[in-house]
């Protein structure tokens, strides 16, 4: 009896395998945005050796991809410019029909916390003007989807997640808000449908993130065997990369929004070159060209067990120069004392916006960077700093500059008079006679006070590379 069913139940699964539909991952589905004036890619799993056909209804073009022992099959399809709706067929003998395909922009959001806060907010933590948000939400041209939390100790195919949905009040509620509101903008200002892919999960470290080979350069950092999987959680070494990135890598993007790094504060000194090696490792399994990199800087915020954000957001500085195609938002001036959650997101929002205007869309004209230290000359007892990304000069509104310090070879810092000039800022203060270093609110906790003239923050910075304290 025992065979007569293992029989039986062999010979349904061949007859579902032989009859099944193709399938795809979550990524690729109804109401899906692929990015325009590209060869989008398309990929899925049919019978062994199947050829499957892929008919794409903006031109009635067909083409023909096999599966090979493993099931796998993958292709690329020519798009037009913005447009849709439009629908493509898969067909392995049994068609299968996505609709409501839209062609525009696609941009992939991942990071922890502050990039999954969602536009209704974390319980008791608001964002700034959800409600509007909510109200003006309806909008056929903005697409969402958002992968589920899960961790895996093996890269997978697929993954869990929130389908493809237009843009309307619930599904708005739950999208990240820093996403959302970067997508709403660049949709209205390029007035074409734009997608937005979230990956995120708070509180995660970047090497989650990361592929083992991406991993492979940081001896110190324990990579779980598969069959680990018991042992996981959201912080284990390739976990999120395995589970929230490999099932989406691929899918042809515009480019990846990136706000993390609060949870890598002890570990500072490597993040610049983990981003470097993460980002790195992405395009190259996206294998869609040097896509623009854009990130945020983590905000202020009065940590209580250590003292080491400032080294983090220093680390994040200089990962511009080691990333190509890259750009950073500060956030030095919208930071909350008590909340690592700070509610304005509308402004984090648009200075990505900017970055991506002003660099993808046509905007060249437009600023999108802050002040960022270039050099210092010591004159006896004075320091004059010189700024790149100020050409218009430099602005603190109608407040003195009280975020500078100052040290000598002591490397005692006191509080610092500082003064904008037409070349710089100069420091001075009557408690060091000989400086050696200045620093600009290079602490956990404090409100940005300087700025160039187009209203971009500068980011926190110092002059010296003394070893932070234990």
């Amino acid at each position: 009896m025992k065979r007569i069913k293992a029989c039986i139940g062999l010979f349904l699964l061949a007859n579902t395998i032989a009859s099944a539909k193709v399938i795809l991952p979550a990524v690729i589905d109804h109401n899906m945005v692929l990015q325009q004036k590209t060869n989008a890619a398309l990929w899925g799993k049919a019978r062994p050796a199947a050829k499957v056909k892929i008919t794409t209804s903006w031109n009635g073009r067909s083409y023909t991809a096999q599966a090979g022992s493993d099931s796998l099959w993958r292709v690329s399809v020519s798009t037009p410019a913005a447009g849709g709706p439009f629908s493509i067929t898969f067909d392995d003998g049994e068609k299968l029909v996505l609709k409501n395909i839209l062609i525009g922009e696609v941009w992939v959001c991942s990071g922890q916390s502050n990039m999954s806060m969602p536009v209704k907010g974390f319980r008791n933590q608001p964002i700034e003007g959800s409600n509007d948000l909510l109200m003006n939400a309806k909008n056929s041209k903005l697409r969402l989807f958002q992968v589920t939390r899960q961790v895996s100790d093996q890269a997978q195919f697929d993954t869990k997640a929130r389908r493809w949905e237009e843009a309307d009040i619930e599904g708005v509620g739950e999208m990240s808000a820093v996403g959302y509101l970067f997508a709403k903008i660049i949709q209205e200002k390029l007035d074409v449908p734009v997608g937005i892919v979230l990956t995120a999960w708070g509180g995660t470290r970047i090497e989650a993130w990361m592929s083992p080979s991406a991993l492979q350069a940081f001896p110190s950092v324990k990579i779980p065997a598969p069959g680990d999987s018991v042992k996981l959680n959201q912080n284990s070494a390739t976990a999120l990369y395995n589970s929230m990135i490999s099932p989406i890598a691929g899918f042809t993007i515009k480019g990846v929004l990136w706000y993390q790094g609060e949870a890598n504060r002890r570990n500072y000194s490597e993040y610049p070159q983990m981003m470097q090696s993460m980002v790195a490792d992405w395009r190259k399994r996206w294998n869609c060209g040097e896509w623009p990199f854009y990130y945020v800087q983590i905000a202020p915020y009065k940590y209580e067990n250590d003292k080491k954000s400032a080294y983090l957001r220093e680390a994040q500085l200089q990962a511009l120069k080691l990333i190509p195609n890259s750009a950073m938002a500060v956030t030095a001036d919208i930071g909350k004392e008590l909340s690592i959650h700070p509610p304005d997101k509308m402004t984090v929002g648009k200075r990505l916006a900017y970055c991506a205007l002003a660099r993808d869309y046509g905007g060249a004209q437009l600023p999108y960077r802050g002040p960022v230290y270039r050099s210092m000359k010591i004159t006896a007892d004075t320091v004059d700093l010189a700024f790149d990304h100020a050409p218009n000069g430099l602005y603190a509104g109608e407040k003195d500059l009280t975020l500078f310090e100052i040290a000598g070879e002591d490397k005692i810092f006191h509080p610092a008079t500082a003064k904008i000039t037409q070349a710089g800022i100069r420091v001075w203060s009557g408690q060091v006679k000989n400086p050696a270093a200045v620093r600009y609110a290079f602490k956990d906790w404090f409100t940005g006070e300087l700025f160039n003239t187009e209203g971009l923050p500068a980011s926190p910075f110092r002059t010296d590379n003394w070893e932070a304290s234990k």
